[in-house]
């Protein structure tokens, strides 16, 4: 008798252990693969003058200004659809002002996904840098976006997935990623909204991106500290059992120049489910092709080889004639979208099965897609317009018809769709 009562005491111990130690992602999402899917990499860092954050502006200023002659962005966000807008001190010529957007809004992150849901574009990748988790007010900054677009994710049916950018990452400090990673999974509940759940899940689990592995330029490649991140992520009883999505440096399979030439990136790879170079900057529309056979192909042969996903980057265009004015050669032109799609068509003619797009909203380095500008502010500060033969939400609508060709719901084509526009 007492050895029954025994064991079954050591049943219940067992029992509890289990439960306490059980995995608190949820067990599926709407979006259980990255395959198939178009997802852009979100900041969300901009802030504004009485915003709430206390934080002053931030993404759009230069040094302590945001004020003529000192600002970071190019493009000029298309305002009129935004519930909440501040005041500048940039004019247009009229001298009226001109407004902006704070990503600390909710009805700000609300609208974004909006757009995303309407032209067909799958999610986003919310950026977390590493530098926010040691500073109070970047951490609250960004914690409320996150939950908005948890909010708006859930609401709109739009995937949304975690993406850690870790290039300028103190590695003996790495393990604060641990720390967050249980705030956003318990507080947050960001990979667990039950029936509603969106996060984006690969290979059957949630899918966790880290940016800036073996990056040439920046001080560290973060080897061997990834080893024990993507330990953590796949294999703690709680908080893993997640799939791994690795950002990389363009010549990541070479070694090359824009690496740090280190042979240990190639194993922590064969670490990962899902490979993603930053192209961005690496080719204009003239030498995209030759880049495309160059690099892009055998890449994604690799991939198959060894069992990753690959997912390339694809961009509408760059420039920082604010943010780098001595660099303002080093621009690629848009061309009404010409760029982009090359790019988009490239990626999928050579066996991509998923893309990433840079980015949603980054108007400092002229990469965003979302709504932006026909009328820019005069001064001294260079802003770039949309052309005037496209509307302010061309690339989104782009962005929504390349998921549906790489998904085979239209067409392949190297030649970017007409739209015919309502005038």
């Amino acid at each position: 008798m007492k050895n029954k009562i025994l064991l079954t005491g050591l049943c219940l111990i067992l029992i509890c252990i289990s439960i306490s130690a059980q995995n608190k992602h949820a067990e599926k999402s709407k979006f259980m693969s990255y395959k198939g899917l178009v997802m852009a990499g979100y900041q969300g860092w901009f802030n504004c003058e009485g915003d709430g954050a206390s934080r002053g502006w931030a993404g759009y200023n230069k040094g302590a200004k945001f004020e003529d002659g000192f600002c970071t962005i190019d493009y000029w966000p298309q305002v009129d659809e935004y519930k909440v807008k501040y005041e500048t001190p940039f004019k247009f010529a009229d001298g009226s002002p001109a407004y902006v957007f704070s990503s600390y809004d909710e009805s700000t992150v609300d609208l974004h996904f909006r757009w995303m849901k309407e032209y067909g574009i799958d999610g986003v990748f919310m950026q977390r840098f590493f530098e926010v988790l040691t500073s109070p007010k970047r951490i609250m900054h960004n914690d409320k976006v996150l939950a908005s677009a948890i909010k708006a994710a859930n609401k709109y049916g739009v995937a949304i997935c975690l993406m850690y950018d870790i290039g300028s990452m103190d590695d003996s400090k790495y393990k604060l990623i641990f720390d967050d990673w249980k705030h956003l999974v318990n507080d947050l509940k960001l990979t667990n909204q039950g029936d509603k759940t969106t996060y984006l899940f690969h290979n059957n689990k949630p899918l966790v991106a880290f940016w800036g592995i073996s990056a040439g330029t920046r001080e560290s490649g973060h080897i061997p500290e990834i080893f024990d991140i993507i330990d953590f992520f796949k294999n703690d009883p709680e908080y893993g059992g997640c799939s791994i999505h690795l950002g990389i440096p363009s010549r990541w399979r070479t070694l090359g120049y824009d690496t740090k030439g280190d042979p240990r990136l190639h194993d922590v790879l064969k670490l990962a489910d899902v490979v993603h170079p930053w192209l961005v900057g690496r080719f204009n529309e003239e030498n995209y092709e030759a880049y495309r056979i160059e690099n892009i192909i055998d890449d994604v042969k690799w991939c198959k080889e060894n069992g990753k996903s690959y997912s390339p980057t694809v961009f509408p265009g760059f420039s920082w004639y604010n943010m780098k004015p001595n660099e303002i050669t080093d621009k690629i032109p848009r061309n009404k979208g010409e760029f982009f799609w090359k790019q988009i068509a490239g990626a999928i003619e050579s066996g991509a099965e998923m893309l990433y797009v840079a980015m949603f909203d980054e108007i400092d380095e002229g990469t965003a897609i979302f709504k932006c500008a026909h009328k820019v502010p005069v001064g001294k500060s260079i802003f770039v317009p949309y052309e005037p033969e496209i509307p302010s939400d061309h690339y989104l609508w782009l962005t929504g018809m390349a998921g549906k060709m790489l998904r085979g719901e239209i067409p392949f084509s190297r030649k970017m769709p007409e739209r015919k526009i309502d005038k």
